[in-house]
């Protein structure tokens, strides 16, 4: 039971056992309710049997406060146990869904929408936070004590109680019957949701270009149809849920009405007495109450299922696992048969092979698209191979947990993710528990004094979200700087100088020429310049490895290289 509650409700175990807990206090606390109904029933007994006396009265008056107290003590332990659970198990699952993302492979990110992904770990929370507060346990504590309730009905009279209850089979079939149109409303509605969400994101981080090219009218229209088409499916799910409810809701009202009807035609009889008929109604004019939040918490649980299945979407994926123990000796990277698909069948790389030693520059050259940024990608198993195998110092990376693994890289992207702190902390980011003169060292190397030294507070400058003060160049040389603060074995640059000028360039190459002493660096690059000072080039072409060797030789003897070579040599006597 546990675990079909973790699966259909996306819980963890512990939050599954709150569950269990919550659905129970409900149920505790809609039979507390009941007390004071019996009180009253036996308080009208007596009161029609001659009144009552004086130790009646202390009786009553004694009952109404054990009453109160058990109601007050079924609604504190009901509090805790939805409420407060809840918001613990809110808490747990988000963490929960943000490990799993972190572990997942990074190709999963290029098949998913960032705001798709926002929306379920914020949005998707958030609905099924209010479901497991307000909707699931009240709705099967309602079922728990309707039941109990009517089992008790029948032991008084079975005609009354048949007319009392009659009503909850027809009610709850409605809803239950409305449940595949409300999961497709629903669902309807989450994706609108989803794509007005997504727009809005885009339209805030490429407002630049539109402003640019002066597509801002037309773009923000078709934001205007996106936010009219929510609105639209909102109304429409809503006004679907109401026509089941409402309708449920209103048979419900039909017991009372038979309750009445029955005990009246019974009681004209002489088949029953007036207190029991007394009874009866004053049972169904309550046994209702929580039912009609039921049919319209059920209503709420069943259109959970959509941001569920979301949910599980990302717990159901492949995460990847391994050792926590390096045993690599040395640290050449070698691509053995590699083969490279994603998900959706497209191949990226077919049969790649080669070998970048340690204390050498391998350079990965060739034309877009060939594959030289996913090689560099797999070879920190950023995403994991389809065939073949990749090792570092012949230990195969598959069998090494992703952090561990990356503990031996140092990575300089072409793009540069920088954080909304300071200049220090961004750079620290490359090794946490760094000095400031550590940072500040790092910084040296990489060149980033000339732009700090300019800033008010220097290193302790704000630099904005994704680090909008400053140029590309001076975003690119703080990524470099956490580079050189790391200080790993193996270094990956991917176009690392591609936004410097031609001064800054020289300088971070000299200064990555210290930081690539002795270690295995990969690098990715267009100019030939930047390639012309490596041990090997590696010419990759429609996924496979075309030519290989040192630069010198592949002039002569290579096809591609050569080619591209003189393409660049053209390409720089070009002037307007």
């Amino acid at each position: 039971m546990i675990k079909t509650l973790q699966r259909r409700f996306a819980l963890s175990r512990q939050g599954a056992v709150d569950l269990i807990k919550g659905c129970i206090a409900c149920a505790l606390q809609d039979i507390s309710f009941m007390f004071p109904v019996g009180l009253l029933y036996y308080f009208v007994i007596d009161t029609m049997n001659g009144g009552v006396n004086g130790n009646r009265v202390v009786f009553y008056v004694t009952a109404a406060l054990v009453c109160l107290c058990l109601i007050f003590i079924a609604t504190w332990f009901q509090y805790n146990a939805t409420y407060l659970a809840t918001y613990v198990e809110s808490g747990v699952r988000r963490i929960s869904l943000a490990e799993t993302l972190r572990k997942i492979p990074l190709s999963f990110f290029g098949k998913k929408d960032l705001a798709d992904l926002t929306n379920s770990i914020m949005g998707d929370c958030a609905t099924l936070e209010t479901a497991f507060s307000h909707y699931v346990p009240a709705l099967a504590g309602s079922l728990i004590s309707t039941t109990l309730i009517a089992i008790c009905l029948f032991a008084y009279d079975w005609r009354m109680a048949l007319a009392a209850v009659w009503v909850l089979p027809i009610a709850f079939t409605i809803t239950f019957f409305s449940a595949r149109i409300q999961e497709y409303f629903n669902h309807k509605s989450v994706t609108a949701n989803v794509a007005l969400e997504s727009g809005v994101q885009e339209c805030i981080e490429c407002l630049q270009d539109l402003k640019a090219n002066n597509a801002e009218e037309s773009y923000l229209k078709g934001l205007d149809k996106k936010i009219d088409y929510v609105e639209k499916r909102h109304i429409i799910t809503e006004f679907g849920t109401a026509l089941f409810v409402v309708s449920s809701t209103l048979i419900l009202k039909f017991g009372i009405a038979t309750v009445a009807l029955v005990g009246s035609t019974l009681l004209i009889r002489g088949e029953i007495t007036i207190p029991l008929f007394f009874m009866f109604l004053l049972v169904a004019s309550r046994l209702y109450a929580p039912l009609e939040g039921a049919l319209q918490n059920l209503a709420a649980v069943i259109s959970t299922k959509t941001n569920i299945n979301r949910m599980n979407e990302i717990f159901d994926q492949p995460i990847q696992t391994g050792s926590n123990r390096v045993t690599n000796k040395g640290y050449d990277i070698v691509f053995d048969h590699v083969g490279f698909a994603y998900n959706t069948g497209e191949t990226v790389l077919k049969d790649v092979s080669f070998t970048a030693k340690q204390g050498e520059v391998t350079a990965l050259v060739g034309p877009s698209g060939g594959g030289k940024t996913t090689v560099s990608r797999l070879a920190a198993r950023f995403w994991d191979i389809s065939r073949g195998k990749i090792t570092v110092g012949g230990m195969d990376i598959s069998k090494i947990e992703p952090e561990t693994l990356l503990s031996l890289y140092s990575i300089v992207f072409q793009d540069v993710t920088l954080f909304n702190n300071t200049i220090m902390e961004n750079i620290r980011i490359g090794r946490k528990d760094a000095t400031d003169e550590e940072v500040i060292e790092a910084a040296r190397l990489a060149n980033c004094e000339e732009f700090a030294a300019k800033l008010p507070d220097g290193y302790n400058s704000m630099i904005g979200e994704n680090g909008c003060e400053l140029s590309g160049g001076e975003r690119q040389r703080i990524s470099i700087a956490r580079a050189f603060l790391k200080n790993a074995p193996i270094i990956l640059l991917d176009e690392a100088t591609a936004s410097l000028d031609v001064e800054n360039e020289t300088l971070i190459q000299s200064a990555l020429s210290r930081l690539i002493k002795d270690k295995t660096v990969l690098v990715i690059a267009h100019r030939m310049r930047t390639v012309s000072g490596a041990d090997k080039v590696v010419v990759l072409s429609d996924g496979t490895v075309a030519e290989q060797g040192e630069p010198g030789e592949l002039m002569s003897t290579g096809k591609i290289y050569p080619h591209m070579v003189k393409l660049q040599m053209i390409s720089e006597e070009w002037g307007i």
